[in-house]
């Protein structure tokens, strides 16, 4: 699987200087004229304290990788800090439900919901690519009667912070809606999300150039979180049907999906495997020892920000491991 090797447009990761940090205060724990914003993961958090800078005090529910959003259990002060948000910034999708419920209680906050901005998302299939976050309404009330829609959607891959044409507009409505809150900070909001932007644009570029490189490549992806980065890179998903799903909710591989998914390994035709490092179980396990023993590469992606990492450095990081991989 010999793949001349491309060279990344990420320059623009070189350039980011923002200054934002991954969780900052906790909410009401700063000044009186910033305001507060509570964040699902570190993810979201990271990329809300870029855009708002020194105007926003952020709190990231969870930040750590032994904390799974998917089962994650609200504590007090979580629903006493969202109760003091201004803006909730979650990923919605039946990701990190918790949020939904915390919202039940909630102040009526600016809420953004980074699945609604994804072309994939059900009812968004016809959306053009200029004005997407137009056609979103994040009124609080309407959400508090039940976030219809956010439970898990079955075959929508609701790991969208992969996909940099979706985080776009993520970004853009992140800055819309801190502008609503503090519109003397419009000038800054705008200008940090154009940096990020412009990241996210690169992103697009680098997988477009490995696409144009290693189309065709087949890869195994023992879970969903990575399939955004595959599909853009042009790699082939193989992963036989029911695997990666059964991965994803924690339930055990039939018998008969496990025998394939070894068989499709021991094939040769498969280019790298692709892994979530925070899920996983004894079939994965296998999966992983039989690629190993087979010369294959495993790359591992990861759901949140490692400690000291920008989500530019850690989107950059996750390319770049692709393409190493698919390139070997």
């Amino acid at each position: 699987m010999k793949k001349p090797v491309i060279a990344l447009a990420l320059a623009s990761v070189a350039a980011l200087t923002l200054a934002g940090c991954s969780t900052t205060p906790a909410a009401g724990e700063g000044g009186d004229d910033t305001i507060t914003v509570v964040a699902s993961t570190n993810v979201y958090g990271d990329i809300a304290a870029q855009i708002g800078g020194d105007r926003v005090d952020v709190t990231s529910i969870i930040s750590s990788a032994t904390q799974d959003p998917h089962s994650y259990e609200a504590t007090a002060r979580d629903r006493l800090t969202v109760q003091k948000a201004d803006l909730v910034i979650e990923n919605g999708g039946g990701y990190d439900a918790f949020i939904d419920t915390l919202l039940q209680d909630a102040k009526d906050p600016h809420v953004v919901t980074a699945v609604e901005y994804s072309h994939d998302f059900p009812g968004n299939e016809g959306h053009e690519a200029e004005g997407d976050e137009a056609e979103h309404d994040h009124d609080h009330a309407e959400d508090a009667e039940g976030h219809e829609g956010h439970n898990h959607i079955e075959g929508f891959n609701e790991h969208v912070w992969f996909d940099p044409h979706t985080m776009v507009h993520v970004v853009e409505a992140i800055a819309d809606e801190l502008t609503e809150l503090e519109p003397d900070g419009k000038a800054d909001f705008e200008a940090n999300a154009a940096k990020l932007t412009a990241d996210l644009e690169g992103f697009e570029a680098d997988l477009a150039g490995l696409q144009a490189d290693a189309e065709g490549v087949n890869v195994f992806i023992t879970e969903p979180l990575p399939g955004y980065l595959a599909a853009a890179a042009g790699l082939t998903d193989v992963t036989p049907e029911g695997f990666a799903e059964s991965v994803e909710e924690g339930t055990d591989v039939a018998p008969a999906v496990l025998l394939e998914a070894l068989n499709v390994i021991d094939s040769g035709e498969v280019g790298a495997v692709l892994t979530n490092a925070q899920t996983g179980g004894s079939e994965t396990e296998r999966v992983e020892a039989a690629a190993k023993d087979a010369g294959i590469p495993v790359v591992a992606f990861t759901e949140l920000l490692e400690d000291g990492s920008s989500y530019s450095e850690w989107m950059s990081d996750a390319i770049q491991s692709l393409a190493a991989a698919i390139q070997s």
